[in-house]
């Protein structure tokens, strides 16, 4: 439905748009419930074993370490997964192997530690004309496609190769007789690299064990360890969400769905992303802390998008600037209630870390926030006067309200002792992967979402901007975003190889938001519209457990 639109206020009246956003799908299900199984220890230390003794062998401890990671178990064998990934990558095995599924395979997981692997390894896998030979090797060409999704700028063998394993991908998932037809399907509509981990592990496990030379040990254990950890995600939502939990005044404490309903209750849907950023039992209090902030933060994201009059919002930037209960005195009564929410969250956080001696983080992420509701502010700007930026003025303000930057630098401030002040001070230097993740986030929002937005009065999106300057149309434009947003992954790719800035764990929560966006906005605005993708997938995560 269309919203009326006013851009100055009449007397007492004040006509406001509206985006009759749904109502939360979710209620009250995420109870308290705890799990004590003691089996993950003993199945953990039997599996090492096994792990140790495929030494001998790199294409079954490869296969091994694949199977690890995509399982969503390798936080417990970190060690063991360096120490043979160096030995691989120092002695050059099986990347220099005649096989393809071998050479991507080991290509791919030292790519995904940092390993900066030529790809020219690739060339032999060519005919003399220089063109990838043909083949029957279904394993073979799933592998290099996944391998050529680690590309970064200036590789043309993997832009190529890309190009190659997709044709024969799509042409064997039409095939009734491709025994990989399920893996290619979901391979082409959603690539290891791009896939949110903890989402494609549930995924994986039904395939893993179909796989008869799956290890039952690791199986088992890959089983018992997701409904361990959906458990404690269950708690920490309860704790978030319920009513049970009013002394932490969220959610339901603060009743936004009654006492703002203009604005999107979504705080499940949050939590679902968070998950997706950290998934592992030490940032339990990381995902705490970033999904209260990432909950606010959609809340005021829909105060400056759809509620807010010019002048309001003006006082609500100065009164965020400012940081202080004072501020709230000049407010009108429903940013009163969303500035006093905001400036609890960052108590309790701050009150949470001082134990830690981490008080300096809460600072920064403070900054952040008031360097994204200053760019909020500048769109509300472009609506209340009708300007359609240039498309360098609109990325410069729109990578800001993506809240990448921001939610990297509050993801930092839980997650324990590796974070220091070089790392914040490094965000907010914003670096090429900040940059490119805040790049795929915005395209692919706002090519699912402009639509919508426009309906119901929004500011203009790259789309609107990008037609005006360049005269393209629609589809041409989703077609430039898209090869931007192919670009961008290679910067991310890039600024993931060693030596980095940062370390990897840091760049691993930039890499899974940017994962989390790609699987959110891929087939539509999974965010505000929750429809049947995303209701599947926090069932998947959150509801369902794994049959054991």
């Amino acid at each position: 439905m269309s919203a009326q639109v006013s851009h100055e206020a009449h007397h007492n009246e004040i006509i406001r748009r509206t985006a009759n956003f749904h109502p939360s799908i979710w209620g009250d299900q995420f109870i308290s419930h705890l799990p004590k199984d003691k089996e993950i220890e003993k199945l953990r230390e039997q599996f090492k074993r096994e792990l140790l003794a495929a030494a001998s062998n790199s294409s079954q401890q490869l296969d091994l370490i694949d199977a690890i990671q995509r399982l969503g178990v390798a936080y417990h064998f970190e060690t063991e997964i360096e120490e043979a990934l160096q030995h691989i990558y120092n002695n050059r095995i099986d990347i220099e192997d005649d096989d393809l599924y071998n050479t991507a395979l080991g290509f791919r997981l030292l790519r995904q530690h940092g390993y900066n692997v030529s790809c020219d390894i690739f060339n032999k896998f060519k005919d003399d004309k220089g063109y990838f030979e043909q083949s029957n090797d279904a394993r073979g060409i799933l592998g290099l496609y996944e391998a050529a999704h680690l590309a970064v700028h200036g590789e043309d063998i993997l832009d190529e190769a890309l190009a190659f394993t997709t044709i024969h991908l799509k042409s064997m998932a039409s095939s009734p007789n491709c025994p990989l037809t399920a893996k290619v399907s979901h391979a082409l509509k959603q690539p290891i690299r791009r896939g949110v981990p903890r989402l494609e592990s549930r995924r994986y496990i039904s395939i893993y064990q179909d796989d008869p030379s799956c290890s039952k040990t690791l199986l088992r254990l890959a089983k018992l360890n997701f409904n361990l950890l959906q458990d404690l995600h269950k708690e920490e939502l309860a704790e978030i969400t319920s009513q049970y939990f009013i002394s932490f005044r969220w959610w339901k404490g603060l009743d936004f769905a009654r006492r703002l309903p203009f604005a999107r209750d979504r705080v499940v849907e949050c939590f679902f992303w968070i998950v997706g950023v950290y998934f592992e039992p030490q940032y339990s209090l990381a995902r705490k802390i970033l999904t209260k902030v990432i909950a606010m933060t959609s809340i005021i994201d829909d105060i400056y998008d759809v509620y807010g009059t010019l002048e309001e919002l003006e006082l609500f930037t100065g009164a965020i600037d400012r940081w202080d209960t004072k501020s709230m005195d000049q407010l009108p009564d429903y940013m009163k209630i969303c500035y006093e929410a905001l400036l609890n969250v960052y108590s309790e956080i701050e009150e949470k870390v001082a134990k830690e001696g981490w008080s300096y983080r809460v600072h920064y992420g403070k900054e952040a926030m008031k360097v994204l509701v200053h760019a909020y502010f500048n769109e509300a700007k472009w609506f209340h006067e009708n300007h359609i930026p240039t498309m360098e003025e609109y990325m410069q303000v729109a990578l800001v309200t993506s809240g990448y930057s921001m939610l990297t630098t509050v993801s930092f401030i839980g997650m324990g002792d590796m974070v220091t002040k070089q790392a914040f001070d490094w965000v907010f230097s914003h670096p090429k992967i900040i940059r490119a993740s805040e790049t795929i986030g915005r395209l692919m929002d706002d090519v699912k979402s402009h639509k919508f937005e426009q309906e119901r009065g929004h500011a203009a999106s790259g789309v609107e901007c990008y037609i005006r300057q360049h005269g393209l149309s629609e589809q041409e434009v989703y077609k430039e975003f898209h090869m931007q947003v192919v670009n961008a992954w290679k910067d991310v790719n890039e600024e993931c190889l060693k030596p980095t800035a940062v370390p990897m764990p840091l760049l691993e929560r930039i890499l899974n938001l940017s994962r989390v966006l790609d699987v959110t906005y891929k087939e539509e605005d999974g965010y505000t519209h929750v429809g049947k993708v995303m209701k599947n997938n926090v069932a998947s995560l959150l509801i369902d457990s794994v049959p054991v």
